[in-house]
């Protein structure tokens, strides 16, 4: 059985919530005060529920913390269209669409391309 460390999921979450810490860190206290502490909170129950979900004992239990990362990840997603639709202007709208959309596939959403959110 491999370690939790080495599974390819739990690595690809970890690096969305370091992702998205790195982007709603530059926003203004407001955004990061409403929209940006959700997102975080979102970002970071990903890893945190396949970690919970490894750490039981039964098949059960594990696939269901598992269904709950993948509803953490729908949240984490939604929360970045929101702030999409909040924040951004037209300019940036093609990279940031790229970016959610690489959320539901393997590659991680680009933390240079987000960064400008709030500037």
């Amino acid at each position: 059985m491999l370690k939790l460390e080495e599974l390819d999921v739990y690595r690809m979450a970890m690096e969305i919530g370091e992702r998205v810490w790195a982007i709603a860190d530059g926003w203004n206290f407001f955004a990061k005060d409403t929209v940006g502490k959700q997102l975080v909170r979102a970002a970071d129950s990903i890893a945190a529920n396949i970690a919970e979900g490894y750490g039981r004992y039964h098949y059960k239990e594990n696939k269901l913390f598992c269904y709950y990362a993948r509803g953490s990840l729908m949240e984490t997603k939604t929360w970045l269209q929101k702030a999409f639709q909040i924040k951004t202007s037209m300019a940036l709208r093609p990279n940031w669409t790229s970016c959610i959309s690489s959320l539901t596939h393997t590659s991680s959403p680009s933390a240079n391309d987000l960064m400008t959110i709030d500037q």
